[in-house]
């Protein structure tokens, strides 16, 4: 994680970032909320920002008010001009005479004022899953009616941090209970309950609508066709309105832009900012993959009642994620009765699979796990290839109570002080060689 600094503006500190040494600067505007040392914690937003710090020196910051920049009194919180001193602010503090502003949701309409008011600090545009005004008329039909809006400003005080959902903002990670668990951390260190409500509130008496024609940089729209939050006909609307605006309609429905599959944003956001975008392969690395599951998980079901199951499969929940975290593991994604994960190490794969299966025994609960070494293909928030396929037919063949390993997991701990007993040689599903493999044994 890049180290936060401050920047000065008026009487009040800014919290910022900086990571990369591209050509061309490029300031990222988050929108509603945001805290810049938690957006680290997510590793898809963090993959996200790091793929645009490739490509240039990427500048992020906490609007005034919020995460880790100086609170502010709620009767007297900033205008869209205010928030411009504090973007001027940051960028004199880096030393930044020009930047590309990719503003996303709210963070959009600052950019496109900024973009209008210091055309020669401007390089481009960029927006995001942005409105130009929150407050339906006639004229700008898709936004909510101003009681609809009261109504989500009482809601947003009442059950902060539970406003901002899956369901609403990452449709296509529901079921990713670590997801879930992130975003009500990042709000609830984001901003207070009030705070939040009132942001909210004076967001949505923003209008941007008149300014829009004035904005002369290149600008770039991105707007998923699916986007619950905001529609694609608000980006329309702005890409209609500003000059040699490009629209571009992606599929998908997150409103979160690194949810779904950043790769067609990242595309175009590097072309606008350097002028081209490479074409790229796919990431892959060397890792370990760890598959677990819960030997019998519909017959314990059966036994224990939805309640009592519901309970105990969120207990093993929380110890592995806490096991995960212990040995620097990357939940991948669960199965519903157990975990894919992935190490930069096979030691501490197999101390995590060793590990779990003992901290779940006091639950009434068996597990059993599957380990490979190999080449994985980084698919967004997902891995892909045959070192994954492997590492699951490993798992199915473990027996409860096992960590079961291929032989490359065997030879790359050699003098480790690992153990191991030969389960000999199987032929796995899906694969045409024959694979030896070892269980993890005390000894």
């Amino acid at each position: 994680m890049p180290t936060t600094r401050y920047a000065r503006s008026g009487e009040v500190n800014i919290a910022y970032q900086v990571i990369g040494d591209g050509p061309r600067d490029l300031v990222y505007v988050p929108g509603w909320i945001s805290n810049v040392e938690l957006m680290w914690e997510d590793p898809g937003l963090a993959r996200f920002l790091r793929r645009l710090a490739s490509f240039s020196r990427l500048i992020i910051f906490d609007k005034r008010g919020t995460g880790l920049s100086d609170a502010v009194e709620l009767d007297q919180l900033p205008t869209l001009e205010v928030r411009m001193d504090d973007v001027r602010a940051v960028m004199d503090a880096v030393g930044s005479e020009r930047a590309t502003l990719f503003g996303h949701s709210e963070g959009g309409n600052m950019c496109m004022l900024f973009a209008a008011s210091y055309p020669e600090r401007t390089d481009g545009l960029i927006l995001t899953g942005c409105y130009a005004k929150r407050i339906h008329s006639d004229d700008y039909p898709w936004a909510p009616s101003w009681e609809q809006r009261l109504g989500e400003i009482e809601e947003t005080e009442r059950t902060w941090p539970d406003t901002i959902t899956i369901e609403s903002m990452a449709p296509s990670r529901i079921g990713d209970e670590a997801f879930r668990e992130w975003i009500s951390r990042y709000s609830r260190l984001s901003a207070s309950p009030r705070a939040a409500a009132a942001m909210l509130r004076m967001n949505s008496q923003i209008d941007v609508t008149t300014i829009l024609p004035v904005i002369q940089v290149p600008t770039l729209c991105l707007y998923r066709v699916g986007d619950p939050d905001v529609d694609v006909e608000e980006g329309r609307y702005i890409a209609n309105r500003i000059p040699g605006a490009r629209l571009v309609e992606l599929p998908g429905s997150d409103h979160f832009f690194w949810a779904g599959d950043p790769e067609p944003l990242l595309a175009e956001i590097e072309e606008l900012v350097t002028g081209h975008r490479m074409a790229r392969e796919p990431d892959r690395v060397l890792a370990t993959v760890l598959f677990t599951d819960i030997v019998g998980s519909t017959e314990l079901a059966s036994d224990l009642g939805d309640r009592v199951w519901a309970d105990r499969l969120e207990r093993h929940n929380k110890i592995v994620r806490t096991e995960l975290r212990s040995w620097r593991g990357r939940e991948v994604n669960t199965t519903g009765d157990g975990f894919v994960a992935t190490f930069d190490g096979p030691a501490r794969a197999i101390r995590c699979a060793r590990s779990v299966v003992a901290a779940v025994e006091p639950l009434g609960i068996s597990v059993r796990c599957g380990l490979h070494t190999g080449e994985v293909e980084i698919v967004g928030d997902d891995v892909a290839g045959v070192a994954v396929h492997i590492a699951a037919r490993i798992g199915s063949l473990a027996r409860p109570g096992e960590v079961l390993a291929s032989r490359t997991v065997k030879d790359l701990v050699a003098g480790g002080g690992f153990v191991f007993d030969s389960r000999g040689d199987h032929v796995l599903r899906g694969t045409s060689e024959s694979w030896e493999l070892h269980a993890v044994t005390d000894g």
